[in-house]
């Protein structure tokens, strides 16, 4: 692996021009196929094998055309206090707006909230519901200036009027400021660590080209492979953060090596040799986990994971190719400016924070694992009491319009009116002799025995398909969708389906956006352990590999267990419980998005798997190179210690930049990743993993001699670039000469 990367590092700096052409067409190809590709067409959230994803095809199979994924906005109409909406002055202002809201070539219907009965019992509030022809990616500027428009219409009337619904979403996503502060954090930690401005820039430069390849790449392939508006979220964000470390390694190396004495060819190749080794690893760890997220069935998910894993694999071919070339440009750049001044290249001194911080633990090993495994178990306990839902409109900010509508319908029509259940019932088998008696009796009597269960509040007429064999109603809860009781009320309806069905001869099925979230929640945590296995169990074989070792990687694991479990700790104790939540512009806290657990374990363990590979590579090549267990251990504190620090913060200011965007789930994401990045580099990292190599001693790189013979040798540590420098290098090319001119 060393020496095949060696030579691919001396070719590209020789023929860097070439590569750098190579990649500017690559850029422009897709750029250009970004531009003209069609739209990303909004196929909805889908979840195979749940009861309400069967009971929702059902509707679209026996209702055809009733449950097109058209765009629909609830507009509320709330009386000044101590009034009513019914009085006529306020209810002529309602029927005004309504006509005012259908008007819209995009409007399929708008309903009058009088005529449908959609008026509160104290006669206090009222809502009309806007349906649209198109879906909500769909709607025209025109179409939402009409809204808004009607809405402000309304407003002047005196009423308090507030919209709801997917037409009210503004596509927002990641991006923006977010990108803006975490590539400035990422340029000052750069600038600190090296000291040199084409040094701090070459890495942002180089993950920012990545990143729009991969943000391209995914737009050009967005409509012929059902990509969503959302996919390129989380490649965006792992792109950056990946791709600013992946280089910061590279030519943190190749600034090492020149001033080992060797010249710029050489110095590249050997970085390119030995740290883009850990690159490839580092970001086969980090696919592997999110390839892996193909085993949860989760279509969007595994969408989301493939785009971010290409994202990934952008990041390394970077690396690997394109930082080379860059410093054939610009070879004496990116180092320190007094070695610039000098004329040549200052060795680091063999003690520096690293080394004191290393020498620090390996003192005290058991005090620091002791303290670094408590401290990240009390972090964890919150994690016992996990919640998992899907936040809506009521996790949104009071500043927001579906905020405000979701409040005054849950204070108008109860709280659980904002969330109510569709139960589809299939009468098919009794619409035989007797005809539609048989089957509007069975529907009959399942809508009344659901109605009167503890916990329901009403239930709406049945609604029949032409065929006469399906009908669907709703079914509204007393407590909000978010609600344990809730989620047990959807338990009680579906275990008294065996009763009901053996009475009726007719089967049903609960649907609805509350239940689907609840039964993504329970798949999700089904899929959670089948997901870590394949994963952990991938991720050691690799790490078997690249160390040679049995108890480093299940070291890796279990401090990679540590570091998540604390970090999902921290987000129930922020946005479930509220503990410094409002530091966070978090207004409304609840259960935590059901698929928070999967995005952090699988990104996540790559991302410290990035570290292990980075920090102990090194401690292993200077192990093979003959020092003591213990001085393995500082070589690589000195070595990498700076660098894995800076990779770390930078990954946090990407990460923490997220925190900053109006999206709950958005916001969630980046907390979780920031705090997890920080626990597992300075806690598990930093502080654990020298400890338990000292406490193991040589016992940490011992291998089985059966496995030893097994394993494929891979030579991460460069063992056979060590040897070659032993023998006369090689004439510079003229290539190699000019670039020392510059």
């Amino acid at each position: 692996m060393a020496e095949f990367l060696y030579r691919v590092g001396r070719l590209a700096f020789r023929r860097r021009w070439y590569v750098a052409l190579v990649w500017a067409a690559v850029l422009a190809a897709v750029g250009l196929g970004a531009l003209k590709a069609p739209g990303a067409a909004d196929e909805g959230f889908s979840m195979p094998g749940i009861e309400s994803q069967k009971a929702f095809d059902l509707m679209e199979e026996r209702f055809p055309g009733a449950t097109a994924d058209g765009a629909t906005a609830r507009v509320v109409f709330v009386a000044p206090k101590g009034e009513k909406v019914t009085a006529a002055d306020h209810r002529k202002a309602v029927e005004s707006a309504v006509t005012d809201l259908a008007d819209g070539s995009q409007v399929a219907s708008a309903v009058d909230p009088f005529q449908a009965k959609a008026v509160s019992k104290d006669g206090t509030t009222a809502y009309a519901t806007v349906t649209y022809k198109v879906a909500a990616n769909d709607l025209t500027d025109a179409s939402k200036s009409q809204l808004v428009k009607a809405l402000d219409q309304a407003r002047d009337t005196g009423l308090t009027v507030e919209a709801g619904g997917t037409a009210m979403d503004d596509g927002a996503g990641a991006g923006g400021s977010a990108e803006v502060i975490g590539v400035a954090i990422a340029a000052v930690v750069l600038l600190i660590t090296f000291g040199s401005l084409a040094a701090a820039g070459l890495p942002l430069l180089t993950a920012i080209l990545g990143v729009g390849v991969s943000m391209a790449t995914i737009l050009t392939l967005s409509h012929p492979l059902g990509l969503s508006t959302t996919t390129g979220t989380l490649a965006m964000m792992l792109g950056l953060a990946v791709g600013i470390d992946y280089a910061l390694f590279v030519v943190s190396r190749y600034r090492e090596e020149r001033a080992k004495g060797r010249d710029p060819g050489e110095a590249t190749a050997v970085a390119v040799g030995t740290a883009g080794s850990a690159v490839v690893f580092a970001g086969l760890t980090v696919v592997i986990a999110l390839a892996g997220l193909t085993v949860v069935g989760i279509p969007m998910l595994t969408k989301m994971g493939l785009a971010a894993a290409g994202a990934v694999v952008v990041g390394v071919l970077i690396a690997l190719t394109l930082v080379p070339a860059f410093l054939g440009f610009w070879p004496n750049a990116v180092l320190r400016r007094r070695d610039r001044k000098r004329g040549r290249v200052e060795e680091e001194a063999k003690d520096n924070g690293g080394t004191r911080w290393a020498r620090f633990v390996l003192r005290r090993p058991l005090p620091v694992l002791i303290l670094g495994m408590v401290g990240l178990g009390a972090l964890a306990v919150p994690m016992t009491s996990l919640q998992l839902g899907m936040p809506g409109d009521e996790a949104k900010s009071t500043s927001t319009t579906q905020r405000r509508a979701y409040d005054a319908l849950a204070e108008g029509f109860g709280p659980g009116f904002n969330g109510p259940l569709t139960v589809v019932v299939d009468a098919k088998g009794d619409t035989g002799a007797k005809g539609d008696a048989d089957a509007k009796a069975a529907v009959s009597t399942i809508s009344r025995k659901i109605g009167a269960t503890e916990g329901v509040v009403s239930v709406s007429p049945a609604r029949f398909n032409e065929a006469g064999d399906t009908a669907v109603f709703s079914v509204v809860p007393s407590t909000a969708p978010t609600s344990e009781k809730t989620k047990d009320l959807v338990t009680t309806i579906r275990d008294a389906r065996p009763a009901l069905e053996s009475g009726t001869g007719a089967t049903f099925e609960v649907t609805g956006s509350t239940a689907m979230n609840i039964d993504i929640a329970e798949k999700v945590q089904s899929a959670l352990v089948p997901y870590l296995i394949v994963v952990v169990g991938l991720a050691i074989v690799l790490l078997l590999v690249v160390f040679r070792s049995l108890l480093v990687p299940l070291k890796a694991a279990l401090g990679f267990l540590l570091s998540v479990l604390a970090s999902l700790g921290a987000v129930v104790l922020v946005f479930q419980e509220g503990h410094g939540a409002s530091l966070l512009g978090v207004e409304t806290t609840g259960p935590i998005m059901s698929l928070m657990p999967i995005f952090l374990v699988g990104i996540v363990f790559g991302l410290a798997m990035d570290y292990e590979v980075f920090l102990v590579s090194r401690m292993r090549e200077a192990y093979v190179h003959g020092e003591t267990p213990t001085q393995a251990v500082t070589s690589g504190f000195r070595h990498s210690a700076r660098v894995v620090v800076a990779a770390a913060l930078i990954m946090i200011a990407v990460f923490a930049g997220f925190m900053g965007e109006s999206d709950s789930m958005i916001k969630m994401i980046g907390f979780g990743l920031a705090s997890a990045v920080l626990l597992d580099a300075f806690v598990v990292r930093m502080a654990i993993v020298p400890a338990v190599l000292a406490l193991l001693g040589h016992k940490a790189w011992w291998l089985p001699a059966w496995l030893d013979r097994i394993l494929p040798r891979v030579d991460v540590e460069g063992e056979a670039l060590t040897r070659a420098a032993d023998t006369p290098a090689p004439a510079a090319t003229p290539a190699d000469q000019e670039a020392v001119r510059v």
